[in-house]
């Protein structure tokens, strides 16, 4: 089953005082812990361990991912917040995101078993840095996540006109077409068996888009594979680029 979505509506970003202080409380006070945890782990790996303590021990190295995977997004809907209240654009070459995507998710699809391939791209686009990179690495993650061992997922960059299309294309599960209008809400997973984040990865890549006028499109075959697309307004030569933000 074909189905798409092309979302260009608006979605409501803004966040109370009080969720907002939490989330910068997580932003801050979790992040030293985890460190701490991740170190521990990292000397305690070096240790050659079997059985069952290998087994913990592969257990506490996947919790540690889930905590970190949903520390990022907490993170970054906090930036949606800072961001909501003024116009961030500004010329983004498209590059050096996507060199940047290719070094942070190459390991982790490799040891997944996943084919991971980025394009190379000359254009840029009137966007801002952070937050485009955040929905690209959500986009890249969730992609990954959903794709099994022996598939592959790309992320291309095409020029049409005066716009820009970014496609992260995977060869995973498929969405439903009846879960499509629902995959950008808070809290929802298409496939609740295979996740074990908050379900707010979409939901950000959503409303970051919203904030920077871009538009999203989705396309999916269930069991085939699906392609998230932004289509952002190019840069016209001869603008000054600024460096990208991590």
């Amino acid at each position: 089953m074909n189905s798409r979505l092309d979302g260009g509506g608006d979605l409501p970003c803004d966040a109370s005082d009080f969720s907002a202080t939490l989330l910068a409380m997580a932003g801050h006070d979790l992040r030293q812990p985890l460190q701490v945890i991740v170190g521990a782990h990292d000397l305690l790996a070096r240790i050659p361990h079997g059985g069952a303590a290998q087994a913990q021990l592969n257990r506490a190295e996947d919790a540690t991912r889930q905590l970190a995977d949903k520390l990022d997004q907490l993170v970054e809907a906090l930036r949606l917040r800072d961001f909501a209240t003024s116009d961030h654009h500004e010329p983004v070459p498209l590059g050096p995101v996507l060199e940047q995507l290719a070094s942070e998710f190459g390991e982790p699809a490799r040891l997944k078993g996943v084919r991971l391939h980025v394009g190379p791209a000359r254009e840029a686009v009137f966007s801002h840095p952070v937050l485009l990179n955040g929905i690209l690495r959500n986009l890249a993650r969730n992609a990954i996540e959903y794709t099994p061992r022996g598939g592959r997922v790309l992320i291309l960059c095409r020029r049409h006109g005066s716009r820009v299309r970014l496609e992260v294309r995977d060869s995973g599960i498929g969405i439903p077409g009846a879960e499509l209008s629902k995959v950008f809400m808070a809290f929802h997973r298409a496939d609740a068996t295979c996740s074990d984040g908050l379900g707010l990865g979409l939901f950000i890549v959503k409303s970051a888009a919203d904030l920077l006028g871009h538009r999203i499109q989705v396309s999916s075959v269930v069991g085939r594979g699906s392609c998230f697309a932004i289509v952002a307004e190019a840069a016209p030569p001869g603008v000054t680029l600024t460096a990208t933000a991590a």
